[in-house]
């Protein structure tokens, strides 16, 4: 049987309310990467604040690390010790072209369609 599709969650949403070894998928421009503690930083700016996400790479190095590029990870949450929910990343990949707000109200769009199906 397989695994549930992994639930969009934009990254001013990924905080410690995000149940831990949930699959996801959020996107963000990569800010900085720390080949040695195998760590990369996703950054997104919504209305005037800046948010991060901390995104555990072990498992997708190596990786060309392009910075300012906008990257889409699909992995599992991990509660981490006095640093907050990490994403430990499955897979990483620069989309950089991106249209970032058409993706936005696309996962809006599919937030209202699988609310509506549920209703039913």
């Amino acid at each position: 049987m397989l695994p549930s599709a992994a639930v969009y969650y934009f990254p001013w949403e990924i905080n410690s309310s995000v149940p831990e070894g949930e699959a996801l998928r959020t996107f963000g421009r990569l800010h900085c990467y720390d080949l040695a503690r195998s760590e990369a930083i996703l950054t997104a700016q919504h209305s005037s604040a800046h948010y991060h996400v901390c995104v555990d790479t072990r498992f997708v190095e190596p990786f060309q690390a392009q910075l300012g590029s906008c990257y889409m990870v699909l992995g599992e949450t991990e509660h981490r010790e006095g640093e907050g929910p990490v994403v430990k990343a499955r897979i990483l990949t620069c989309v950089e072209g991106m249209n970032v707000p058409l993706l936005e109200q696309a996962i809006q769009e599919q937030r209202k369609y699988q609310q509506d199906r549920s209703r039913r």
